[in-house]
């Protein structure tokens, strides 16, 4: 019992420290560090409407399933509840809860602080989602799920395509920091499902390069702000206070 609890409080320290780093980026930038503060919160709080909506979602599919796919494969029911139940419901929200941090109290942003701000809501939801799961969990897949940090690598993409979707007014950049994040997302939940892994025990290997792929983009997001601090485009404000 104790080895779980510890091993809990072990895994969030990832999530903290980042919030903390990226709040100090500007220490002396009191809107940018209020705006921080207001991320994590509304990251924590994005579980309430990424439930209510995956279980509309949820309504939704089962009467889809029963009306017209109910001989459809179990593998194919299964992917419509990870990729629009699970993953779609978790990463729209998450993006609207973004453009509701940026729209609130509006200040300079640069395209380095919109990253920074859906890579701490990415980081609040995923601590208040690791706490169900660590009900019954080892210490080990508790410390896994808390280093490898997959909606913190989603949080990432997300941010960087919306920043370059302010930086160049393009559109399409919007869609893809939805799209890229809800189908590595929605692959990676279906890859764990019993019902894949039944028919062939080899692709787990999908899995687990999606789970390196997480350890990644958190070597990329380490990159990309120590990187940001010299390279003007990253700094230049995307978003201006009206």
């Amino acid at each position: 019992m104790l080895l779980s609890i510890l091993s809990f409080l072990l895994s969030i320290v990832p999530s903290v420290l980042i919030f903390i780093l990226l709040r100090n980026r500007h220490k002396d930038h009191v809107l940018y560090r209020k705006k921080c503060t207001f991320s994590f919160v509304s990251g924590l709080i994005s579980v309430l409407p990424i439930i209510l909506l995956s279980a509309i979602l949820h309504v939704l599919s089962s009467v889809l399933k029963y009306a017209f796919l109910r001989d459809t494969n179990v593998l194919v029911n299964k992917a419509i509840y990870n990729f629009i139940v699970l993953a779609f419901a978790e990463e729209i929200i998450k993006y609207l809860v973004l453009r509701f941090v940026l729209k609130r109290n509006p200040c300079d942003c640069s395209w380095a602080d919109v990253v920074a701000f859906m890579v701490i809501i990415g980081s609040a939801f995923g601590l208040i989602e690791d706490v169900p799961y660590a009900i019954g969990a080892s210490p080990i897949i508790m410390l896994v799920r808390g280093f490898t940090m997959g909606h913190v690598g989603y949080g990432f993409i997300m941010g960087w395509f919306y920043g370059k979707r302010l930086k160049t007014g393009k559109k399409r950049y919007g869609v893809i920091a939805v799209l890229l994040p809800w189908l590595i997302h929605g692959l990676y939940d279906f890859s764990l499902a019993p019902e894949l892994l039944e028919l062939n025990d080899n692709l787990a290997v999908i899995g687990v390069s999606l789970a390196l792929l997480d350890i990644i983009l958190l070597i990329l997001m380490i990159r990309f702000f120590v990187r940001s601090k010299k390279q003007e485009r990253y700094l230049q404000p995307v978003i201006t206070a009206e």
